[in-house]
């Protein structure tokens, strides 16, 4: 039996009062349209993780070696408290300010180009110069991480509305497939340091007295006894910053050229119909009205404290000390991988798990290594367990990052920036506070800190969740987004509007 060439245009040329069976197919150009608008969001979802990849694989290295490379008078472990203490400051006004005026895609170039500037005081570090770049990133830290997530939170529900899917399951997806390529930057920028400082001729042996002080044994202030410590050749300091400066600017060029500027008429009506200043300003302050985000508070400094504990304190005081600085990048690009696979894998099964148990399980990994790393003394000739800790702190620190994006993201669909600006002023206060003790407490009473920090995270969040599980939030609806003229005039074209924030 032939088809009558004209009834596959039929349904789709119908007057509006006509009633379409069933039966009838899908109009061809609305699927048209759903294919490119899937392969337009997935691309600036690519776009954005390759971004973030390339700068962070410059400044996820640095840190990592902060506490051992500019280990002289602490300076290191200071230039990272300014860091998060000036993400702190920027957290408090400047992430709305920023994406209102500049919108998602140039409030991160701006962003990267604050932290291109650290990797610069890196090529001759010191008090003068070292400072003020890291108070430099920390302005631009708190407006890129909030640039990021806003886009991928608004590119989320877009797709979600679109596919007739939960929002939260959509941005779960998106920010498990960032994850999952961002986190590989621990894999890179180690890889790295660990290629080029191990061509340093001046590698020693450990001396057992050394190892007497590693891990939790001692105090774990000073180190110095420790001949590995010392500060590679400066040629190699030298070859390696340059490397991070150039992938820095390559992070800075991916973004400015092919990430689309989803929000660039949101933008335009923001700057011609101006909020008052103030209102803007303490859009951040504001949120903190909702009990839901001040109860947030101890899962997102744990957060902090967390990370700053495995960059800062087990480099330190466990690889460097019982392996020498050239170990480091082994280690670190062991938590990157583990990190960047359980993002991916989190990320795919939360909308089967849910957040709770994900979070549960993040819980015990943490708490089963800081009992362990109270108790273990490190030696040379246990090499593989120094490789265990980082990998089962990837996979915590995989859930914390993931989860806790996406349910900010999910709780405050309508306060976006502000929420994710408070995102990272809290997360960035653990970092501060925990770099702040970093020099005069000892590590066993960090240990306890961190075990503190848990605990309170564990009966905390709980509470928003069930809150949410009774009440849950409604999604931002598809048309809350889509400019009505730029809809018409893509949909022509079958590729997605453009949206706002």
């Amino acid at each position: 039996m032939t088809q009558d060439p004209d009834m596959s245009v039929q349904p789709w040329m119908k007057d509006e009062g006509s009633v379409e069976s069933p039966e009838t197919p899908r109009p061809l150009v609305d699927t048209v349209v759903t294919g490119t608008m899937i392969s337009r969001n997935f691309k600036n979802v690519l776009v954005v993780s390759i971004g973030f990849l390339s700068l962070f694989t410059a400044y996820g290295g640095l840190q990592s070696l902060q506490s051992s490379l500019n280990a002289e008078e602490g300076m290191g472990v200071a230039s990272l408290s300014v860091i998060y203490a000036s993400i702190i400051i920027s957290s408090m006004f400047l992430p709305p300010i920023m994406i209102k005026n500049l919108g998602c895609k140039w409030t991160i170039v701006v962003g990267m180009a604050c932290y291109v500037s650290y990797s610069v005081g890196n090529l001759y570090p010191g008090w003068y110069t070292l400072i003020p770049t890291s108070f430099i990133l920390g302005l631009g830290g708190s407006p890129l991480w909030s640039a990021k997530c806003t886009y991928l939170t608004i590119s989320g529900n877009i797709q979600a509305a679109r596919d007739g899917k939960k929002g939260s399951d959509v941005i779960n997806h998106y920010f498990g497939i960032f994850f999952f390529i961002f986190q590989s930057s621990a894999v890179w920028g180690n890889l790295m340091s660990s290629l080029i400082f191990g061509q340093d001729t001046a590698i020693a042996d450990i001396p057992e007295e050394a190892l007497a002080s590693c891990g939790a044994a001692d105090c774990g202030l000073d180190i110095s006894v420790n001949s590995t410590t010392t500060r590679p050749a400066q040629r190699l300091v030298w070859t390696l910053v340059g490397c991070y400066i150039g992938v820095g600017v390559l992070a800075m060029i991916i973004i400015a050229v092919f990430l689309d500027n989803i929000d660039q008429e949101q933008t335009s009506q923001f700057r011609e119909n101006r909020e008052p200043f103030w209102h803007t300003f303490l859009a951040t302050f504001r949120l903190l009205k909702d009990w839901r985000l001040l109860t947030l508070i101890p899962l997102t400094m744990y957060s902090g404290f967390e990370q700053s504990f495995l960059s800062g304190e087990y480099t330190k005081n466990y690889v460097t000390c019982a392996l020498g600085i050239h170990f480091v990048g082994f280690v670190m690009m062991c938590f990157g991988a583990s990190n960047s696979l359980f993002s991916f894998l989190f990320g795919r099964i939360s909308r089967y798990t849910g957040r709770a148990p994900l979070f549960l399980l993040a819980a015990l990994a943490n708490l089963s290594c800081i009992i362990a790393l109270l108790l273990w003394r490190p030696d040379p000739d246990q090499l593989p367990v120094f490789f265990v800790f980082p990998a089962l702190w990837g996979m915590a620190d995989a859930i914390w990052q993931t989860q806790t994006n996406s349910l900010y993201g999910v709780l405050f669909p309508r306060e976006k920036e502000a929420a994710f600006a408070n995102y990272r002023m809290w997360e960035s206060l653990g970092f501060v506070i925990a770099f702040a003790y970093s020099t005069f407490l000892c590590l066993e009473y960090k240990l306890y800190i961190l075990l503190a920090v848990l605990v309170l995270t564990v009966i905390t969040y709980p509470v928003v969740e069930y809150y949410e599980h009774k009440n849950p939030t409604e999604p931002v609806e598809e048309g809350a987004y889509d400019n009505h003229k730029e809809a018409l005039e893509e949909k022509s074209d079958g590729i997605i509007a453009q949206t706002k924030i």
